[in-house]
């Protein structure tokens, strides 16, 4: 495969709306290997930095189920994206809708990739994990925190970055901050469940190393973000 035929990662980034537009018409399915290529390694290197903070082993859980979170997000907005494109006014295909959902989170993980060491940082200046560490712990609350917010500044990073594509889609600005909205609340709604389902952070010390626990489905994502909030300002 010869340089010219590649898909150069600098406009991927940026998504210049000429390159976008050009890749879904013609170079639709490998846009969408790229796309994956960067869920799985930028997705991957910031949910094992995440696990390092509990165990090796939890590092190499962590580093697969994040990039599972955020694919079964993908699969999920892009089928509700793409029903919610044509009444937001959106002219794009369903398979397009769904290529550039694809796209927001194929950014995010390379934000989430460059964010890596800022986290290892983070990780590696906070007192360590032990069995005496419980969820009270200020540590273990601020450290949570902190590695959440990272992952949703990426994921608004990655929709606002396709702003410009969406203001050619629908031909005025309002209708593509319209879609935008959209497309971040269906994300934060269904994303953050998925992600307190398989739970891509860090478990507590007196628990096992697994790779999914038996109370999956007890409690939820925003439940336990204002639980660590409200920890913080008590401590």
């Amino acid at each position: 495969m010869n340089a010219s035929a590649a898909i150069p990662l600098s406009p991927l980034l940026r998504a210049e709306p000429a390159q976008v537009r050009g890749w879904l018409q013609h170079r639709f399915s490998w846009l969408v290997g790229v796309c994956l290529l960067a869920i799985v390694a930028g997705a991957g290197s910031y949910g094992a930095v995440i696990g390092s903070w509990r165990d090796p082993l939890q590092a190499v859980y962590t580093g697969i189920k994040l990039p599972l979170v955020i694919l079964l997000t993908t699969l999920g907005n892009g089928l509700i994206n793409g029903l919610l494109a044509p009444l937001l006014g959106l002219n794009a295909s369903f398979r397009q809708s769904f290529a550039v959902v694809l796209m927001t989170f194929a950014i995010a993980s390379a934000v989430l990739g460059a964010l890596s060491p800022v986290a290892w940082f983070l990780v590696w200046n906070t007192p360590p994990l032990t069995v005496q560490t419980t969820l009270a712990a200020p540590e273990y609350s601020f450290l949570q925190l902190m590695l959440a917010l990272f992952v949703g500044l990426a994921g608004v990073l990655g929709n606002v970055q396709l702003l410009p594509l969406l203001r050619q889609w629908t031909g005025t600005a309002k209708q593509a901050y319209q879609v935008l909205l959209a497309w971040l609340m269906v994300n934060l709604l269904l994303g953050s469940q998925i992600c307190w389902i398989l739970r891509p952070f860090i478990w507590e010390a007196n628990r096992p190393v697994q790779f999914i626990g038996a109370d999956g489905f007890q409690g939820s994502f925003f439940e336990t973000i204002f639980q660590a909030i409200c920890r913080l300002m008590l401590s």
